[in-house]
């Protein structure tokens, strides 16, 4: 069933799933082809080294698609500093460095820091890039995108939430690594809310300081393509 337009994660501007809608068959397996096949293949076949090319062919595709679309209004993307939180936004950057440190830990106590009392200028740098080279591309692709032409897959906000988290943890399996996936999965969470709540500003600052954080505190020992190691 549809979520009331009363519910505050219900944006005008996406249309969810309703009875009889055509087309939506093909779509679904276009959505699955892009959101899930071609994640599990990157993991499965592709070398780690070229986790960015393929973040960027990935991206190029996203845009072509959302183009394809029609009717999405790039300037919403500049859009929604207006409904910037800024102590809801300080209080996220503190919960994601005390649960990466609890989980750092616990786990690679060794790495605490470890970024940050090796390089702290090539830490600068990593700070400087990962919110337009990382962070952006992907909120394109997973909240962008995702809405924009998805979202009639779903019966309304929160299913698409749902599904937004699980698919950007998908997203993650090259790591291979169940600490990447939990963490991704409740940045899912958190970015798929503030994007339809917010809009994209809001969902990419979320991203954009969460790297950042985790990369500071030595997260990057998880995040880090150069040390994935596969299972097989």
């Amino acid at each position: 069933m549809a979520e009331s337009p009363s519910d505050p994660l219900t944006p005008s501007r996406f249309t969810w799933a309703q009875r009889g809608q055509t087309g939506r068959a093909a779509l679904a397996v276009e959505f699955a082809a892009l959101f899930v096949a071609i994640p599990v293949a990157i993991a499965l076949f592709l070398p780690p080294t070229l986790l960015f090319p393929a973040l960027f062919a990935f991206s190029v595709l996203g845009l072509i698609l959302l183009w394809w679309t029609g009717g999405f209004d790039f300037r919403g993307l500049i859009r929604g500093w207006g409904r910037f939180d800024w102590p809801l936004f300080a209080a996220f950057a503190v919960l994601t460095a005390l649960v990466s440190i609890a989980v750092l830990y616990a786990t690679r106590p060794e790495s605490l820091f470890s970024f940050l009392r090796r390089d702290p200028r090539f830490l600068l740098l990593v700070w400087l890039l990962y919110p337009l080279l990382s962070a952006l591309p992907q909120e394109l692709i997973f909240r962008v995108l995702f809405f924009h032409r998805y979202s009639r897959l779903f019966s309304g906000p929160r299913q698409g939430v749902l599904v937004n988290a699980a698919i950007f943890s998908l997203a993650h399996l090259m790591y291979w690594n169940w600490i990447v996936a939990i963490f991704t999965f409740a940045g899912g969470l958190a970015f798929s809310t503030g994007y339809l709540r917010r809009g994209f500003p809001w969902a990419w600052a979320l991203h954009a300081i969460a790297g950042n954080i985790l990369f500071a505190i030595g997260m990057g020992v998880y995040f880090y393509s150069g040390n994935v190691v596969r299972p097989f």
